[in-house]
């Protein structure tokens, strides 16, 4: 019977036979292959919306000359086509070397030997395309809980990552990934009134595992509830408007982390590489060690070697062997997110986040896995200390300006807290900010047993753009004062 997985086409490349036959082309050469495999399956209303399957392979030259690095990329993984790749690589690394900004050395490609797979509890293999499908089928079904949910989608994302890099300063590793994301969403209306509910927010959930994480009966449950809560958005009042508490769900701590401390910290954008296209960073060089970006409760890592995390890792793509960073420590801005380039030149302290999101992109400067570490409070804790707040789940739109700075940012689903206490749902809730006083505003952390584990395969950045995989997993935070308001506000 088929299983899920499709398997692709027997490829015989072997990475470092292809090594061989362009070694001495240039002071150092690196050889990165990429074969990725991607399967889409959804459903809307009980009938298939779409059942796609994508394969994409090719490798990566890359080559220093005179201090300069230079890229060239192809799918013709023949000798010729090898062979030709890295001699356009060349003819640019020795072009543009005669105008580089700054000259690198060999040690930014460390030699890097191992393997890194994915956890998994069950083979992808043990789950049939039959039982997937009648899954998908039930899940677009239970989201339609009455004729007032208008749409019910339910759609996963499957994709198996194979990575092998080689070079000529004795790297040799590879890399396998299982990554999954899900979606499960229902639209109601009622007259004029359109809302909008989702499972943790659209396409929030990405992890890495096996087939354990199609657990059906507890996803068919949690459909029902999403179903239920779309409806319920239909006749509730507007979020009020003012300043107070604003308790964070962990999918909503998702975005926020991203936005407001992922991205502004990556030492590209720091540096100007990425203004033309995903902005600057309103944190400087100075910064670092000096600048308070949030209160003491906040502890922020960045690391690839969580298990089953969306954007988890053995070595970034020049074989920096990822590790566990704290960027944010007690409140207090620690590292940054750079590579060995982007360190080497500035002179600051970075991590292991040298990343492409294919073989035929150059890895820069991105976010893997960021995540807020529990603190001390348990949920209910939090909820009796707030007066007057607002709890919000799950992320439905976002801005932000190109410093990272001045924040808006709107959720699907909210409840009023009144004397401690969860009360009736509101809609259309939304806050704003600025990033470091709104960090400094944190006033509890929830517990280790209260993190959600989310991510994104959606993040942009780059010229030529790149989307890449990220993971961020949060407790649920309590933040003072903050600027909440309704629709059409």
């Amino acid at each position: 019977m088929e299983t899920l997985p499709i398997r692709p086409q027997t490829l015989t490349f072997d990475p470092q036979t292809a090594l061989r036959w362009v070694q001495g082309a240039a002071d150092w050469v690196g050889l990165r292959f990429v074969q990725e495999a991607t399967q889409t399956r959804a459903f809307r209303n009980a009938k298939p919306e779409s059942q796609n399957f994508l394969l994409e392979r090719g490798v990566q030259i890359e080559v220093m000359i005179d201090g300069h690095l230079g890229y060239a990329s192809t799918s013709d993984l023949t000798e010729s086509g090898v062979k030709r790749a890295t001699a356009r690589a060349v003819q640019l690394s020795r072009k543009a070397a005669t105008n580089k900004v700054f000259t690198f050395t060999p040690d930014l490609r460390p030699q890097a030997v191992g393997k890194y797979q994915s956890p998994r509890v069950t083979s992808p293999d043990s789950l049939t395309l039959q039982e997937f499908t009648r899954f998908l089928l039930e899940a677009s079904k239970r989201l339609k809980v009455n004729d007032r949910v208008v749409s019910g989608v339910a759609e996963v994302i499957f994709t198996e990552t194979h990575q092998h890099s080689v070079s000529s300063s004795g790297t040799d590793f590879t890399q396998d990934f299982l990554l999954w994301t899900t979606n499960f969403m229902a639209t109601a209306q009622l007259g004029g009134e359109t809302q909008r509910r989702s499972l943790n927010g659209p396409a929030a959930r990405c992890i890495q595992g096996g087939a354990e994480i199609v657990d059906q009966d507890f996803l068919l449950e949690e459909c029902e509830k999403v179903g239920h809560q779309a409806v319920e958005l239909l006749t509730a009042e507007n979020c009020p408007t003012g300043r107070m508490d604003l308790l964070l769900a962990p999918d909503q701590m998702l975005l926020q982390i991203h936005e407001s401390i992922g991205h502004p910290l990556e030492l590209d954008r720091i540096l100007g590489d990425e203004r033309n296209y995903a902005g600057w960073s309103f944190v400087k060089p100075q910064d670092f060690g000096e600048l308070k970006y949030g209160a003491h409760l906040m502890n922020v890592s960045f690391d690839p070697s969580q298990s089953g995390e969306f954007a988890s890792y053995s070595f970034d793509d020049c074989g920096n062997p990822a590790r566990k960073e704290y960027l944010i420590e007690k409140g207090i801005l620690k590292r940054g997110l750079g590579s060995l380039e982007s360190q080497k030149r500035s002179g600051l302290p970075g991590v292991a986040n040298f990343r492409s999101s294919s073989w035929n992109r150059a890895p820069i400067d991105r976010m893997a896995n960021i995540n807020l570490e529990p603190g001390a409070s348990s949920f209910e804790d939090m909820l009796a200390s707030v007066e007057k707040g607002v709890y919000m789940e799950a992320n439905s739109s976002w801005s932000i300006d190109d410093y990272r700075n001045k924040f808006q940012f709107g959720c699907e689903y909210a409840r009023l807290i009144e004397n401690g206490k969860l009360t009736k749902v509101v809609k259309n809730p939304n806050y704003r900010g600025i990033t470091v006083p709104f960090w400094r505003s944190l006033k509890a952390v929830g517990t280790a047993e209260s993190v959600g584990q989310f991510g994104s395969p959606f993040c942009g950045k780059g010229e030529p753009s790149q989307a890449i995989r990220v993971g961020h997993s949060s407790p649920p935070c309590l933040f003072s004062e903050i600027e909440i308001f309704g629709g059409g506000q």
